[in-house]
Formats: structure tokens, sequence, C-alpha cells
């Protein structure tokens, strides 16, 4: 297997999807955070910071939108949407998130997707750090993702 974000050199470099078709393309991911039953109800009940769940939303949109500020080789998007939904789950405890973004493009918004999840659940721990400095995230992954020449793909 190759991979494709180095050429046969070794080097890396950004991958050329100039010849790609472009198509609706579509992305979804998850992440949890872990906290104390004590901080899940600050967090639904408004902490000291204010609606965590609220900023941590626009957090992971925002995140979405600058991924390719942050990981070096993926290429700026069109994205035509970012839907993040952060859930409290008092069996973890903590708050499950999920983003799903869609785009119409050449390449897939997998990337966009994991980072909208990763940047809401650090907005998460950075709200409510002062309650609890042990709070953990955990399972950050892709769940599925559609369009593109390699097809559907879901864990």
């Amino acid at each position: 297997m190759t991979l494709t974000h180095f050429d046969q050199s070794g080097q890396a470099h950004m991958v050329d999807v100039s010849g790609k078709a472009s198509t609706a393309r579509e992305a979804v991911a998850e992440g949890f955070v872990i906290m104390s039953s004590e901080t899940l109800a600050l967090a639904q009940g408004g902490a000291a910071k204010g609606d965590v769940l609220g900023v941590a939303r626009l957090a992971g949109i925002m995140g979405a939108k600058r991924t390719a500020d942050l990981i070096p080789l993926c290429h700026p998007l069109p994205i035509t949407k970012v839907a993040l939904d952060l859930t409290p789950d008092p069996d973890l405890p903590g708050i499950r998130v999920q983003a799903t973004v869609r785009t119409s493009g050449q390449t897939g918004v997998e990337m966009e997707a994991l980072t909208a999840v990763s940047t809401a659940c650090l907005t998460v721990y950075d709200m409510l750090k002062a309650a609890e400095k042990g709070i953990q995230i955990n399972g950050i992954r892709l769940l599925r993702k559609t369009g593109g020449k390699s097809g559907d793909w879901q864990a």
C-alpha cells in the first residue's frame, strides 16, 4: 500500500485532486468527553463560563472551517454543512460529541469532521477544567463517509 501524501522519493506533498470528479461528500465523526457526574451537571446547568455545550458547538463548527490551516496537507474546502450534536450521557458520565460535515468537491471531508469533534471536545475540557482536571477525551474516530472514488465507508 502507498500513502497518498508522499511522492515516489518519500517527500510530503499535497495530493493533486485536479483530475477527480466533483461529487457530494459527507463525513460523520464522534468523540467522548468523560467526566464525573458532578461536572456533567455543571455542563448541563450552566458553568461559570456560560453555556458549555453551545460554546463547544460553535468551536466545532469553527474547527471544521479551519482544518486546512491546522493540518498541513489538507485542502481548503468549500464546506456546505457542519452540524454538531453534543449530548449529555449520564451513563458515561460525560458528553457524546458527533459532527457531520458536507461538501461537493474533489476530496472528502473526513478531516473536517474529525477536527470539528476534536475542537468541540477540547472546548468542553477548557470550559470545565476548573471543576475537574481529570476530564478525559476519548474515542475520536470516523464513523462513516460517503462519496468520492473510494465510495462509502462505515466503521
